[in-house]
Parts: C-alpha cells; sequence; structure tokens
C-alpha cells in the first residue's frame, strides 16, 4: 500500500480508482463547508474499506455498481461506470450487474442504470 497512514493510503487508492483529474477537482472545491466530508470519504471509504484484502478494486467496483443502482444515485453510478474501467471492469460486467439487479431491485432502476452507463460509455468514446 501506497502511503504513511490511512488517509494518505485513501487519498492513493481514491486516485487510482477515481483518476487523478476528479480527485484534484474534488480538492479543488473543497471550502469551509464540505472539507470535512472530503477528508472523511478519503479516510474511512478509500482509506479503511477499499484497502482491505478482503476483496479486489475490480469487485468492490461491480459491488459498488450493484450497489448504487437501487439507489438511484445517477451522478455518483456514472461516476462508479467510469471508475470500474481504472479496475478493469468490462463493459460486459456492467451490462451483466445491471441486468442482475433489474431482477432484484426493479427494471425502472435498471433501465436508468442502463442509459447512465451507456452515456457514460459515450462520453468516453467507448463503442458498445
Amino acid at each position: 500500500m501506497v502511503g504513511e497512514d490511512t488517509f494518505d493510503r485513501g487519498m492513493h487508492v481514491r486516485r487510482t480508482v477515481l483518476g487523478d483529474a476528479h480527485v484534484d477537482r474534488a480538492n479543488g472545491n473543497k471550502n469551509e463547508f464540505n472539507t470535512d466530508f472530503q477528508e472523511f470519504i478519503s479516510h474511512y471509504a478509500w482509506g479503511e474499506i477499499w484497502t482491505r484484502p478482503g476483496l479486489p478494486k475490480h469487485n468492490r467496483s461491480l459491488i459498488t455498481l450493484a450497489m448504487l443502482i437501487p439507489l438511484n444515485k445517477k451522478a455518483e453510478f456514472k461516476m462508479h461506470v467510469k471508475a470500474a474501467f481504472n479496475n478493469g471492469v468490462t463493459i460486459d460486467e456492467i451490462k451483466e450487474v445491471i441486468l442482475q439487479s433489474g431482477i432484484y431491485c426493479g427494471l425502472p432502476a435498471a433501465n436508468d442504470a442502463m442509459h447512465s452507463a451507456e452515456e457514460v460509455f459515450t462520453d468516453l468514446g467507448i463503442e458498445y
């Protein structure tokens, strides 16, 4: 693991998963109101959970996508679709997660996720 403490390791993983541009943008938008939240997610989500050895980042990405679908958090879902490619997730795997979610989370949620994923693919110039 890269970093001397949990926060540093979290920032490293956050950057490898979400990309430098995303993390730099989030850090550049820090202010008195949201700084504590940015540090919270870097420390706990990225430094405590995403760095655990029990699951590879590839699997964590798939699980994260599956959990975001029923929550209907379009922006967060799209961010994690884009990030999933940094963890070796394929378009076919994303499709399978969405199809599986249609059965267990509901077709409207899966339908929205399918459209959101296609928007990300288009934005990234990926043919699907």
